[in-house]
C-alpha cells in the first residue's frame, strides 16, 4: 500500500488539499473547496448539528432562501481573542471546531481517493496570523493545531505558506534562483526570500535556503471591505439623516456602515439592542428609503450575495478597464459603473500599506532588488492589476512568474515531507 502525505492549505477564501504519494514521489491529486460554511435553518436539538461545505455551502443557502447560518472567511477569526464561541441553533463552536468541520471535508474527500485513514498532514500557516502581533500570532497557531487534531490528523507539521509556494516554483525552474515569493490571499500578504535550487528538491533540510519571512494582514478581503465602505454603504444609508431632537438632524452613526464592511463585524447586528436601535434611526429618518435597504440587508442574512456581487466585480477589474457594480434583491438596487481608475483610488490605502511593508521587509533583511533574481506571485489577489503594477514597478528588471493560484501553496506544502525528518 502507497504511503500518502496530504498538504493543506486552509484559506481565508478557498482551502485546497494535494495528495502526495510518498513511494511514488508525486501529488496524485488536488481537491480544492471554498472555505464556507451554511448551517440550515431546520435544525433539531436532539440531533447533531446539520452543516455543508465549500459549494454546497453556497447551494444550501441559496436554495433555503438565505435563511439559517452562512460563515466564510473563517481563517480571519483565528487570531481574534475577542472571539471565544458562536452559538448556531443549539450548539456553542468555538474557532477550532469551525475550521475542524472545512479540514474533515477535505479529509474526507482525499481519503476516499487514497483508500485510508490518512492521518499525516503539512498545513500551511501565514507568516504572521495578525501582522506582528506575537500573542494574536500564538493563539492562532494553538486554534489551528487543535482543529487539526479534531478532524484525525495526529502527525502534523506546519509550513509558512509562501514557503510552500516556492517548492511548487522550485519544480519549474532548471538552474539555482534567488526568488522573492509574494502570497497574495484573502486575509494576508506574505513575504518569503529564498534560495531555490532544482537539484536540492526532495533535500530533507531546506532550512538555510530560507533567508527571511514576513507578512501583513492585508489580503483580498480587505479590499473587499474597502469597496463595501466607498461604493457600497451609500446604497445602505451611510448618509441618511434622522430627526434626534425637534429641528435637529443628525447623521445615523458610522459604526453601524463599518459592521457590513467585515464578515467578522456581521455578528455585531445579532443583538436586540442595536436591531430596535436601527428601526428608531429609520423611523425617526422618515423611513428613508435607502436605510431600509440596511434593514433588509440584515433581516435577510444579504451580506454573502453582497459580496459575491463585490468580488466579482473585482475579478472583471483584473482582466478589464471597467465593470459593473450591479446588486438586485429583494428592492435593493444596485447599477454602477466602475472604472479601473476608481476601483484604484478605492484600494489605494491598503496597496500602499502593502508596498510600505515590502520596503520595509526589503531594507530589514538587507536584500538588493538586482540580487533578487526573480520573483513568484501566487495567491487570487496577485491577479489584482494594481499588485501586479506595484511588483513590476518595484522591480522592473525581475522576471515576474506566477503559479496556479490557487493550488500552488498546497502542492509545495505536499513537497515539505522533510519536515518529518527534523
Amino acid at each position: 500500500m502507497s504511503k500518502f502525505l496530504y498538504g493543506i492549505d486552509f484559506g481565508t477564501t478557498n482551502s485546497a488539499l494535494s495528495i502526495f504519494d510518498e513511494e511514488k514521489n508525486e501529488i496524485i491529486e488536488t481537491i480544492i473547496v471554498p472555505s464556507i460554511l451554511y448551517f440550515g435553518s431546520e435544525q433539531s436539538a436532539a440531533e447533531p448539528l446539520k452543516y455543508v461545505v465549500g459549494e454546497e455551502a453556497i447551494a444550501a443557502y441559496l436554495a433555503d432562501g438565505m435563511k439559517g447560518r452562512f460563515m466564510k472567511s473563517i481563517k480571519r477569526i483565528l487570531p481574534r481573542s475577542s472571539f471565544i464561541e458562536t452559538r448556531i441553533h443549539h450548539k456553542r463552536l468555538n474557532a477550532s471546531d469551525l475550521v475542524t468541520l472545512i479540514l474533515k471535508e477535505l479529509k474526507t474527500k482525499a481519503d476516499l481517493i487514497t483508500g485510508i485513514d490518512c492521518q499525516k498532514a503539512i498545513i500551511g500557516r501565514p507568516v504572521f496570523f495578525d501582522d506582528d502581533n506575537t500573542t494574536k500570532d500564538a493563539l492562532a497557531q494553538k486554534r489551528l493545531t487543535k482543529a487539526a487534531e479534531n478532524a484525525g490528523f495526529n502527525e502534523v507539521r506546519f509550513q509558512f505558506e509562501p514557503i510552500g509556494a516556492a517548492f511548487a516554483y522550485e519544480k519549474t525552474i532548471s538552474k539555482k534562483e534567488k526568488v522573492l515569493v509574494a502570497d497574495l490571499g484573502g486575509g494576508t500578504t506574505d513575504f518569503t526570500y529564498l534560495e531555490l535550487d532544482p537539484a536540492k528538491i526532495g533535500s530533507k533540510d531546506r532550512k538555510k535556503d530560507i533567508i527571511a519571512t514576513g507578512g501583513i494582514y492585508i489580503g483580498g478581503d480587505s479590499f473587499d471591505s474597502a469597496f463595501m465602505w466607498e461604493k457600497g454603504t451609500p446604497y445602505f444609508g451611510k448618509y441618511t439623516m434622522y430627526e434626534a431632537a425637534p429641528g435637529k438632524m443628525l447623521k445615523v452613526p458610522v459604526s453601524l456602515f463599518s459592521n457590513i464592511c467585515s464578515w467578522e463585524q456581521m455578528n455585531f447586528f445579532n443583538g436586540l439592542k442595536v436591531k430596535n436601535d436601527i428601526q428608531t434611526y429609520y423611523h425617526y429618518s422618515k423611513q428613508d428609503k435607502t436605510f431600509k435597504n440596511l434593514i433588509t440587508l440584515i433581516d435577510n442574512n444579504l451580506g454573502y450575495s453582497i459580496f459575491q456581487t463585490i468580488e466579482q466585480t473585482k475579478i472583471e477589474l483584473s482582466k478589464q478597464t471597467s465593470s459593473k457594480f450591479k446588486y438586485s434583491e429583494m428592492e435593493i438596487e444596485i447599477d454602477e459603473a466602475i472604472s479601473i481608475e476608481q476601483y484604484e483610488t478605492v484600494i489605494d490605502k491598503d496597496i500602499r500599506k502593502i508596498s510600505q511593508y515590502l520596503d520595509a521587509f526589503l531594507l530589514q533583511h538587507q536584500i538588493k532588488p538586482e540580487e533578487i533574481n526573480s520573483l513568484f506571485l501566487t495567491g487570487g489577489t496577485s491577479m489584482v492589476l494594481a499588485i501586479k503594477s506595484l511588483f513590476k514597478d518595484r522591480f522592473p528588471d525581475t522576471p515576474m512568474h506566477t503559479g496556479d493560484n490557487f493550488i500552488s501553496v498546497a502542492k509545495g506544502l505536499a513537497y515539505s515531507g522533510y519536515l518529518f525528518n527534523d
